[in-house]
């Protein structure tokens, strides 16, 4: 334990690994967590719903809503408003995706810390990761780990996201405020909220996962599972060379 405190205070700093596969992968790992988890952590938005009556003045109602997308929460008509000449009692949206978008965010932030560890183990300790083969499985299996996180992760929150954007919709509307099944009364939704964003950052998932899958091959690569030790065949070759010395 004290040789190890005493290597790792031994910092020597080499930029080469960041040069190749291994190391500039996790650079562009790094890179695109960060956008992961902003585009869908940093979200929030608006939707306009118009409510056209027959009989009676129109109403607009508001819903807005933001990460983590309790949408069971938002409030869509606030208690007893008049709505068409209707008195409407407290309505929310529809559904809750807030576990598989907070599963989302955990993923791409631990996926940011565990880049940057990793970096500054290449940089700064290579001589500590090469020295014996622990390092090398501990990184490929953190690796495989990470990947299949990114797959369930970002499988689970683009079903979330298409779960709020049938909620928002015109026909989720539709079905939530029942005041909107009545003859007479029509509701659409005039406003959209822009959800670009939120469609990007399932994007960056699966460009995340297709980026840990081929930095888990570049980590197996290292270990001895790919390489395994030539100590076996450098003790042959030695007895071979001794037994081929000329007998005195």
């Amino acid at each position: 334990m004290d040789s190890l405190a005493q290597k790792m205070t031994g910092l020597q700093l080499n930029f080469r690994p960041i040069m190749e596969p291994l190391g500039f992968i996790k650079i562009l790992e790094w890179i695109f967590a960060i956008f992961a988890f902003a585009t869908c952590g940093g979200y929030s938005g608006k939707s306009v719903i118009s409510v056209f009556c027959r009989d009676g003045p129109n109403a607009t109602l508001n819903a807005a809503f933001s990460y983590p997308f309790k949408l069971n929460q938002v409030l869509l008509v606030p208690s007893r408003m008049d709505v068409c000449n209707r008195t409407l009692q407290e309505t929310h949206l529809v559904g809750d995706s807030s576990s598989s978008a907070e599963f989302f965010v955990s993923v791409a932030v631990f996926a940011f810390l565990y880049c940057i560890a990793a970096l500054v183990l290449y940089v700064g300790y290579l001589h500590v990761y090469n020295e014996s083969n622990r390092g090398p499985m501990i990184d490929f299996v953190v690796t495989c780990l990470f990947a299949f996180f990114w797959l369930v992760s970002s499988s689970a929150w683009a079903q979330g996201l298409q779960n709020v954007k049938t909620s928002i919709g015109t026909e989720g509307i539709r079905e939530t405020l029942s005041a909107c099944k009545e003859d007479g009364i029509t509701c659409d939704v005039t406003s959209f909220a822009n959800m670009g964003g939120l469609s990007v950052s399932v994007v960056f998932g699966f460009l995340n996962l297709i980026l840990w899958v081929g930095n888990a091959w570049f980590a197996f690569k290292e270990t001895s599972w790919h390489t395994p030790p030539q100590t076996g065949s450098t003790t042959q070759q030695g007895s071979e060379s001794v037994s081929a010395l000329p007998r005195m």
